[in-house]
């Protein structure tokens, strides 16, 4: 933007340079020509008297002198063949001259001026002189190079002040996309400093109150979500009494579990709800958290008839999500296959190492999924719609991201493919 200010300040400048000084210089040349045509003129005429009232001899030494003196060639024609002064022929404009008609003309030397001088007894004699037209154009070629160089001044000038102003308005605009790149980076007590223009400062007026704006919304979102996560601490209670009073220890046990988990995941959303920024993402080890979840689930797995295929690497295998966001993450893909396949349907979980990338494959033998459940709140069974968006946004917290194929038998298959710690990058 500024280049393109300095460029129009440049183009303006120029054209209204051309605009002035074009007839300017014009003006300039015509001026030095009509002045050296007026000398001449007065020089031709001092000679009127003389020619008018003097001898042959006296013309033709005052002619010479004259001459002499004005550098410019000086003839005196009387009546007859008679030519005093400079030799020179009889050119057209004499021959007008000797019917008493005085004028000036273009010649090929420079230009012509003659005067007719009446009152001799013997006819009209003429007086001729020449202006070459190195005398009409002195200190033309001057004049032009102090226009040019005084046009070059203008124009660095007006880039000059173009540059002053583009930068008062470029500055500010750059803050701008500072501070909104900033804001897209969470930054948000990033704020403008008003400046430039008055549209500028209400724009960047306008950015901090939606900043604050933001800052205002997102405290009372985390304050809600935060109440509303502590809420559940009432239910799990009286769930965890629930558990300790039945009466078959494994039951009680799993049950408890089963709810140590869910109250660790609260009180996780809880902390990071209360949280200004989002924590950098510590990493977990992912042999460790699928060979957990794998085991808690593999009990429902059977309760339901389930045959239920691990294929897991050994460990460990670090991954950039933390440890409870892949095991929400496991959580919300079994649970889809339980929620939306029949009793009775296999699934299997894979955790392998491919290159650089730790891949967690869960998949199941049911009527599959179309791709468009992968989207935030979309679900065709009824359900949230928030199980696969959980798993998307834990893999590309951890640095990879979800795929959702159809899986050889037919039904659906889900893979996260996680990056290492190592190529997590900041937000």
């Amino acid at each position: 933007m500024r280049a393109r200010l300095a460029l129009l300040a440049a183009a303006v400048s120029v054209l209204t340079l051309v605009a002035f000084l074009v007839p300017l210089a014009l003006l300039v040349r015509a001026v030095a020509e009509d002045r050296a045509t007026v000398r001449a003129t007065a020089d031709a005429q001092s000679l009127v008297p003389v020619v008018g009232t003097a001898d042959t001899a006296t013309i033709r030494l005052t002619a010479e002198q004259l001459a002499a003196e004005s550098g410019r060639p000086v003839s005196v024609f009387l009546p007859g063949d008679t030519v005093l002064g400079t030799l020179a022929p009889r050119t057209p404009a004499v021959a007008l001259a000797e019917r008493g008609r005085s004028l000036t003309v273009e010649s090929d030397g420079g230009r012509e001026v003659v005067i007719a001088v009446q009152g001799r007894p013997d006819g009209t004699g003429v007086i001729r002189t020449v202006v070459p037209r190195a005398e009409l154009t002195a200190g033309v070629t001057r004049a032009w190079l102090v226009l040019a160089l005084l046009g070059v001044l203008l124009v660095l000038l007006g880039l000059l002040v173009a540059d002053r102003l583009a930068r008062t308005l470029v500055r500010p605009i750059a803050e701008l996309s500072v501070v909104s790149h900033r804001l897209a980076n969470a930054e948000l007590d990033a704020r403008v400093t008003p400046a430039g223009p008055a549209e500028l400062r209400e724009v960047a007026g306008a950015l901090n109150h939606l900043a604050g704006r933001i800052q205002v919304l997102l405290a009372q979102e985390r304050e809600q979500v935060a109440d509303l996560s502590h809420r559940l601490r009432t239910p799990l209670t009286a769930l965890r009494l629930e558990a300790e009073s039945l009466r078959e220890p494994q039951d009680a046990a799993r049950i408890a579990a089963a709810v140590d988990g869910l109250e660790r995941a609260v009180t996780g959303l809880i902390r990071q709800a209360r949280r200004d920024r989002s924590p950098a993402a510590t990493g977990g080890d992912a042999a460790v958290v699928v060979a957990d979840r794998v085991a808690f689930w593999s009990v429902l797995a059977e309760d339901t008839g389930r045959e239920f295929r691990c294929d897991l690497a050994p460990g460990p295998l670090p991954v950039g999500v933390s440890a409870d966001e892949l095991a929400a993450a496991l959580d919300a893909l079994l649970g889809n296959v339980f929620a939306h396949t029949p009793d009775g349907t296999a699934f299997t979980v894979r955790l392998a190492r491919d290159a650089d990338r730790v891949v967690l494959t869960v998949a199941d033998e049911g009527p599959g999924m179309p791709a468009a459940t992968v989207r935030r709140g979309a679900s065709p069974a009824g359900s949230t719609g928030l199980g696969l968006d959980i798993a998307r946004r834990a893999a590309e917290a951890g640095g990879g991201r979800l795929e959702l194929r159809t899986a050889p038998g037919g039904g659906a298959e889900v893979r996260l493919l996680l990056a290492p710690p190592a190529t997590l990058t900041g937000p």
